[in-house]
């Protein structure tokens, strides 16, 4: 449980019925626009453009012919083209990915990183935060939509989207404007949310970080990207892969979470192993919940250890703790109960 002993502005804003506001522009934007971009895209990413109508917006992600993760994605069907959102750890790739294709036929590519910047409001209260400054329309758009709005001479795009387990919106807005859309939110009642707690709270939901919790070395539908996949799609990059091992039934590792009987301290890496001493995968991400009021990890495990409430021992520093396989999200914040 959640004491007052862990709880922080920054945290309860978030999870106790508040509103957190989050910078994202660390993140890698690039707009794709042309008559060729949806034929050429369609070919590189594991969702089905096809079906990306105006005004909605889909995750994906960029394999390789091994079917193993470059990027994960989320791709904006906007009037001026499709923005590609990508982690900033995946952004050169995403741009060298596309670039090649500016020369092929009617495809360009605009980077818009550092004129533009990226923020997200988490929490319960931020649909009245939403509706208060702009509308009622705005607060109820639904998940895999897109809206438009202009405010206060601003052209604000924004889109129904969570990165804690929390109900969110994500608005993406230039770069000299989007003091005067922080300070909006602030006055309406927005905690500014640091670092450290992003972390804590992505833990908690469940999502994997390029570069920490997956990479280069893992077939995509390892790290539970599976809403990010099309399997009725025609052909692209590492499809041939991607379907072998669903057709087969399962793949051999998944990433997983693992919930600790108290507060421990482990390191990531750490490996893990069975209640009779199989090695069975490592850990990738590890913090401490204030909600749950012990330690959280995200980790690989292989497919027979994956059942919720697995017994499992994890060595680190030469000392063994003992966990057991958590559902994800560890936390079941609003997002979930809409």
């Amino acid at each position: 449980m959640i004491t007052e002993a862990t709880k922080t502005p920054e945290y309860t804003a978030v999870r106790d019925g508040g509103a957190g506001l989050i910078d994202l522009s660390v993140r890698g934007r690039i707009l794709i626009s042309g008559s060729e971009a949806v034929p050429f895209l369609n070919g590189l990413i594991t969702n089905d453009m096809k079906t990306l109508a105006a005004n909605t917006w889909m995750p994906a992600a960029f394999p390789n012919v091994q079917g193993r993760l470059l990027a994960a994605v989320r791709v904006i069907h906007r009037d001026d083209g499709f923005l590609i959102d990508t982690e900033s750890a995946t952004q050169d790739t995403v741009v060298k990915l596309l670039e090649r294709f500016t020369l092929a036929g009617d495809f360009r590519l605009a980077e818009l990183t550092q004129d533009t910047a990226l923020v997200s409001i988490q929490g319960a209260k931020t649909p009245e935060i939403v509706a208060a400054i702009f509308d009622e329309t705005v607060a109820t758009l639904g998940r895999d939509k897109v809206a438009s709005v202009a405010w206060q001479g601003k052209q604000i795009t924004l889109i129904r989207a969570t990165h804690t387990a929390e109900d969110g919106f994500d608005l993406f807005v230039k770069a000299t404007e989007v003091e005067t859309l922080r300070d909006a939110f602030i006055k309406a009642g927005a905690q500014p949310i640091g670092n450290d707690t992003v972390e804590t709270l992505r833990l908690e939901a469940g999502i994997a970080r390029y570069g920490i919790d997956m990479d280069e070395t893992n077939v995509v539908t390892e790290t539970n990207l599976d809403d990010a996949v099309s399997f009725t799609k025609g052909c692209y990059i590492g499809q041939e892969i991607i379907a072998r091992i669903k057709y087969r039934g399962h793949v051999a590792k998944k990433l997983s979470g693992l919930i600790f009987e108290s507060e421990v301290s482990l390191e990531s890496g750490a490996k893990i192993f069975s209640s009779d001493d199989k090695e069975i995968g490592r850990v990738t991400s590890v913090a401490y919940s204030p909600r749950l009021g012990r330690t959280i990890a995200l980790g690989y495990l292989k497919y027979d250890y994956l059942a919720p409430e697995t017994n499992v021992k994890v060595i680190s520093s030469e000392k063994e703790l003992l966990a057991k396989v958590a559902k994800l999200p560890f936390v079941r914040g609003g997002w979930y109960r809409n």
